[in-house]
Formats: structure tokens, sequence, C-alpha cells
């Protein structure tokens, strides 16, 4: 190789370290003046999740639903099975129909009972009248006998039909006391048969209320994750069979340093740039800002240490957005999240908010 040639390799490769270090010099500078005063940070699109699941222990009848459908709020996802659920229903009617023949019955020995209290209230009457009577003709009696009109037989005579219709009197006043005894028997028994029957509508209104609660609804509006639980298994309470994410409630996650972090404020303005969409700018806005650094030392003892951590930041995209495009939402996606420092700075162009149509 000649002298010449040499030269002429060096200043080709010297070309080529040259355009390397501006190409390296201007994706570090030169495209960050784009980004100027602002931060950013990677994140993933999430969103709040909500489990379905069933209210009582049971069989699941049927799962009305796919994975990765989209649901509505109040839509049916799922049934459970309710058979064991009408036996108990049709036991507790029955058992109504039971309370109710016994309240009749106690009203119908209350009556009675009245009626008894009635006929001796009459009897206690006549046997006063009788003893009233008795009481006149023996003290009568007594003065004819002090006249010598009658005899003192005929006076004893009269005193002892005097104490009989006393004791007359008492014993019809017991039985009217006897009465009013049964009557608030009769009334105790009309309350607790009526208590039965109360209980026995509320037995019956829970177990509707079960058999409501057997067709498994969507809460909100969403999109069905994962399936838990598939058709014939038995779950206990409590057991879930969906999993749902509402996309009324959807977020960025993403992290930034403490500088910019202890800047960001609850309500700060947002732009998101998803991956899987990189032509649209999506407003939102910080609506969460972790007060503990995440993977932070145990012990932070420099300042060069503090710079290093990094706060939790969550972006809330807004809601009417949400619902106006809510059959393209999707979670998982990544991205980047951009936060202006100064809120007095204008977005830059590639910044300004692009939706889809």
């Amino acid at each position: 190789m000649t002298k010449q040639q040499k030269k002429w390799l060096i200043g080709v490769a010297w070309l080529l370290v040259l355009a390397v270090l501006c190409t390296v010099a201007w994706q570090k500078f030169g495209k960050n003046d784009r980004n100027n005063g602002l931060v950013s940070g990677n994140g993933r699109i999430e969103a709040v999740e909500i489990d379905i699941a069933a209210k009582t222990a049971g069989r699941v009848k049927n799962i009305l639903v796919r994975e990765g459908e989209f649901v509505t709020a109040g839509q049916v996802v799922a049934m459970m099975d309710t058979e064991v659920l009408e036996a108990q229903l049709r036991e507790a009617q029955a058992q109504l129909q039971q309370a109710q023949s016994s309240v009749a019955s106690a009203r119908s020995q209350l009556v009675q009972r009245e009626s008894e209290k009635a006929a001796a209230l009459a009897l206690v009457k006549q046997r006063e009248a009788e003893f009233d009577n008795m009481r006149k003709h023996s003290a009568r009696s007594s003065d004819l006998v002090g006249q010598g009109a009658i005899s003192r037989q005929d006076a004893d005579d009269d005193t002892t039909r005097l104490q009989s219709a006393s004791a007359a009197a008492s014993s019809s006043r017991a039985q009217a006391a006897a009465a009013e005894a049964a009557i608030a028997t009769a009334r105790t028994q009309i309350a607790g048969a009526q208590s039965a029957v109360d209980a026995t509508r509320a037995t019956i209104e829970r177990i509707q209320a079960d058999i409501r609660d057997s067709a498994l609804k969507s809460p909100r509006d969403g999109r069905v994750q994962y399936k838990v639980a598939q058709a014939g298994e038995v779950l206990a309470a409590g057991g879930r069979v969906l999993s749902l994410v509402d996309l009324s409630d959807v977020y960025m996650t993403f992290f930034l340093p403490t500088a910019a972090a202890g800047r960001m404020a609850i309500g700060t303005e947002v732009r998101l740039i998803l991956d899987a969409a990189p032509q649209y700018v999506i407003p939102a806005q910080v609506s969460f800002v972790a007060d503990v650094a995440q993977f932070t030392p145990k012990t932070v003892e420099t300042a060069s240490e503090r710079e290093k951590l990094m706060f939790r930041i969550r972006a809330q995209i807004p809601v009417d957005l949400l619902k106006k495009h809510i059959t393209k939402v999707k979670t998982g996606l990544p991205g980047m999240a951009y936060v202006r420092l100064d809120p007095q700075v204008p977005w830059p162009a590639h910044l300004q908010v692009r939706l889809p149509q």
C-alpha cells in the first residue's frame, strides 16, 4: 500500500469518527432542545381492576362473556346456580303460610277470651246483685228476730245464704280476672306469631336478594381481563369469577427523580405518547405523587445519593376523553410521560394534543 493510499484511509477514518461524534452530539444535545424545560419518564398505561365475585357459595352456572370483551355497567356477565336457593325460598314461603295461620288462630283465641271475659263480668254483676239482695234480707231478718217475728233459725239461714252469695261474687270476680289474664296471653301469642311472620318474610327477602345477586353484573363499563373460574366450578362466598379493568379510570405510572418530583403538584399537566401510537399526544394530569421514594437505599448519607431517589407519579387521563374513545382504550401499553417544569412555558409543537378522530 502506497503512502498516498494510507493517507486517504486515515482521512476517511477520521471523517467516520467525526460523523459518529456529530450524530451522538445531536442526539444528546440537539434533539433534547425540543424538550427544553421538560422532564420525562418511561411508564405504562394502567387501570383500576375490578373483581366480579360470587356473593354466596355456589356453583358457576354460566359465564356469558369472553376475555377481552367490552362490557357495560349493569350487564350480566355470569350466572350462579340457584337451585338450592330456590328450594330454600319455597321452604320459607311454606313457613310464612304456617306463621300466618298461627296469627289467625291466635286472633281467634283472643276473640274467644274476650267473649269469656264479657260473660265473666256479667256473672260478676249478677253475683254482686244477689249478694246485695241477700245482705239486705239478712239485715231485715236480724231486726225481725229481735222483735220476735221470726225464729233464730230463719235468721241463721239468711246469714248462711248471705255468706254463700258473698263467696259466689268473689268466685265470679276471680273468673273475670282469669279471663283478663287469658286475653293478655292471647295477645302475646298474636305478637309472637306476627314476629314469626315478619322473620319469615325477611328470610324470603334475603333469599330473593341472593337469587338476584346470582346474576353477576358489571358495576362499571370496562373490559374483561381474564376468567378466574369456569362454568361448573364450585366457589366459596366471595369467590372470584371474572376480573375487569375499569376503562373510566385509566392512568400512566412513571418515575421522576427527586428534583423533578419535588416540583410536581396535583393537577400538573402531563403529555403522554404511547409506543404503539406515537402519532398521538394524549393529555393527562398528575393525580398522585408518592410520599416515599422508590428503590431507595435504607440510609441516605450524601447529596449525590439523594439525587438518585425516584418517586412514583401517576398521570390520570380525563374521564370524558376515555368515554369518547372507550372502545380503543387498552392497558399495559408502554410509553413516555412529559411534564413541564415551568407551567408558564408553552408546550412545544411536537407535544401539542393530537387525538384520533
